[in-house]
């Protein structure tokens, strides 16, 4: 079933297309957690969907109705029922299927590695084998001696009347540096998320959760810290990703790249970067009396300030890598000259695509040292 799902305009559905390869119930968790998505991590709320839905398109039959699948999530872990208020929630295992599910939709079925680091462009001493033979250097490791290629340069010398091998003829398998990244997602939670009949958080949290099961199953050295900005800055958990949701906020860009400056400094590795998906100017600064806000154009003393913290990340060797879900070309002006200060990278993008987007530009900042 394809969902169309507007905030502003209440749930708008396609025709429901039955998947008869799946099980009733493997068929009724992927609707579920797609639903959680959009109501925020609310179940009473994505049941009662879920409940029109089998009205409007009898997702469920005679063999199998919506209380066997109330019944199924009970008893498989999903929901677990508050003994003191008798209120039925989601439970960690639905907050790591809801994650795992968006990993699939966006990314595609990655293979999970044991070595799951990133790859640099520096060779030598390192983690990860090549598969490339090269002459032994001083200060290879031992680990690292081919013994086959050494061994046939070892009998050519006996064969040649030598009685001993050098250190010429030592061959070392060829290893690659691997590198820890540690990242900073940020994510516009403003009202203009939801403005104009879109919903731009619901795709914005989805890419967060693949991004850190990605990371959590492919790169387990890597850290990942979210962080949501409205009016302030704040950071949250994994875990939060599928209850988050939009306030009414302005939107203050600075107080999030200044707590995603104070994470990094925390963070041991060298290899750091900021990536931030909002669709809406910066129109909000903390000062001591309160909070100055303009939503009206670009106020320049906020871009100015903007621009500051651009500037100290770039001095800290921060990139930033901005992913703007708007097209109104004087936002794609600041967007040029704050990335600009930066020397980060900015992409210019709708929803379609955001995720593949973020993944081919992380894989490959990954592919370098940052």
């Amino acid at each position: 079933m394809c969902l169309l799902l507007h905030t502003m305009s209440g749930f708008r559905f396609s025709k429901f297309v039955k998947n008869n390869s799946q099980e009733p119930f493997d068929r009724l968790f992927d609707l579920l957690r797609e639903l959680l998505n959009y109501t925020a991590g609310d179940l009473a709320e994505a049941m009662d969907w879920m409940n029109q839905l089998d009205r409007e398109h009898k997702i469920t039959d005679n063999n199998y109705g919506m209380g066997d699948f109330i019944k199924d999530l009970k008893e498989k872990g999903f929901i677990k029922e508050n003994p003191e208020n008798g209120e039925i929630n989601i439970t960690s295992k639905t907050e790591q299927s809801i994650r795992q599910k968006a990993l699939e939709e966006i990314f595609g079925k990655l293979k999970k590695s044991q070595n799951g680091n990133h790859r640099t462009v520096y060779t030598g001493k390192g983690d990860e084998s090549t598969g490339e033979i090269r002459p032994f250097q001083f200060g290879d490791s031992i680990s690292q001696i081919a013994i086959t290629e050494t061994m046939k340069n070892a009998y050519t010398q006996i064969m040649g009347g030598n009685d001993h091998i050098t250190e010429d003829d030592f061959m070392v398998v060829e290893r690659e540096h691997t590198s820890q990244t540690s990242t900073v997602l940020m994510i516009d939670i403003s009202h203009s998320m939801i403005l104009y009949g879109e919903d731009r958080i619901t795709p914005a949290k989805k890419v967060a959760m693949a991004l850190a099961e990605l990371i959590k199953t492919k790169y387990p050295k890597d850290t990942l810290d979210i962080i949501v900005f409205g009016n302030d800055a704040w950071q949250i958990e994994i875990k939060d990703l599928p209850y988050l949701k939009v306030g009414p906020y302005h939107t203050n860009t600075v107080a999030g790249l200044k707590l995603a400056q104070d994470l990094l400094r925390r963070r041991k590795n060298q290899n750091k970067q900021i990536f931030m998906i909002t669709d809406g100017k910066p129109s909000c600064l903390k000062e001591p009396g309160g909070y100055y806000m303009n939503s009206f154009g670009l106020d320049r003393k906020i871009v100015n300030k903007c621009l500051n913290e651009a500037a100290i990340c770039r001095r800290l060797k921060i990139p930033i890598t901005t992913f703007m879900i708007a097209r109104d070309p004087y936002l794609q002006s600041f967007v040029d000259e704050f990335t600009q200060t930066n020397n980060g990278r900015a992409f210019y993008t709708g929803l379609k695509g955001l995720g593949d987007i973020i993944f081919k530009d992380f894989e490959m900042n990954r592919s370098k040292k940052i």
